[in-house]
């Protein structure tokens, strides 16, 4: 739909990024145009070396309502494994900087799992989160199951899962996917602070930490253990490694560079 190519808007604020869904018609669903934008974003932001941190959001009333169903109701599953569609959920997953989601209104299905795919969520008071994809004789295809079920446990997730409940954004903060809630009117604000606190740290710091902690959702304790002291030994090499020494014994701010 041409509506779609100006569907993602791409914003900087000083040294965050900030990526906003722009198809209020259509609820913020995630058609292959929007998915597209949302990588053309991830790809500016990775690229840009002043952007140490990406916001995801829809705004302050709704973040995603999930897929398009009219393009999923086209989609083979030939087509579906070699599809766009599928490379866009692979990229979100290996985009290296911090992000926040910032979520209200709706985060349905994939966009759910949109929000699950960032390292923060922030939540507005009227957010609401579920997958329900089994209404539509599917399962959720983009992490729904695999992320439910490390964050909330394998109980609650079936409870989302296979019985399409949703959860409200203080539920989802109790299931631990929310990080905290605010009123819709302040969500987007949230978000940018938070990602601001991650930015204001050494940008190199940032990103390796954010590798040892998705380490942990693939590796065993002792595998992760020992990719944790291979990233520390990296950072020990770099400048802003002594630049926040030398701050902290100083007693001033740190000037990290990135290198």
């Amino acid at each position: 739909m041409a509506d779609d190519e100006k569907a993602v808007r791409y914003d900087v604020d000083d040294h965050v990024a900030v990526l906003t869904i722009d198809r209020p018609s259509a609820r913020n669903a995630l058609s292959t145009d929007v998915l597209r934008g949302l990588c053309d974003g991830l790809d500016r932001a990775e690229a840009d070396d002043e952007v140490r941190a990406v916001v995801l959001t829809g705004g302050a009333k709704i973040f995603a309502s999930g897929a398009d169903i009219r393009e999923l109701r086209k989609t083979s599953p030939a087509g579906y494994l070699q599809s766009e569609r599928l490379a866009a959920w692979a990229r979100f997953g290996r985009f290296p900087k911090p992000s926040v989601a910032a979520v209200a209104g709706y985060a349905l299905g994939g966009g759910c799992e949109l929000a699950m795919s960032c390292d923060f969520v922030v939540a507005a008071d009227s957010a609401t989160f579920g997958q329900p994809e089994i209404r539509l004789g599917i399962l959720p295809g983009a992490g729904g199951t695999q992320r439910w079920a490390r964050v909330a446990g394998r109980f609650r997730a079936a409870e989302l899962v296979l019985a399409a409940r949703t959860v409200d954004a203080w539920t989802a903060r109790e299931y631990g996917l929310v990080s905290r809630v605010v009123p819709a009117e302040r969500v987007v604000a949230a978000g940018l602070a938070l990602a601001g606190e991650v930015a204001a740290f050494g940008p190199v710091a940032a990103r390796l930490s954010k590798a040892a902690v998705r380490a942990s959702e693939e590796l065993p304790l002792a595998g992760g253990l020992e990719h944790e002291r291979a990233l520390l030994g990296t950072l020990l090499s770099t400048e802003d490694h002594f630049e926040g020494i030398d701050a902290f014994l100083e007693k001033r701010a740190p000037r990290f560079t990135g290198r």
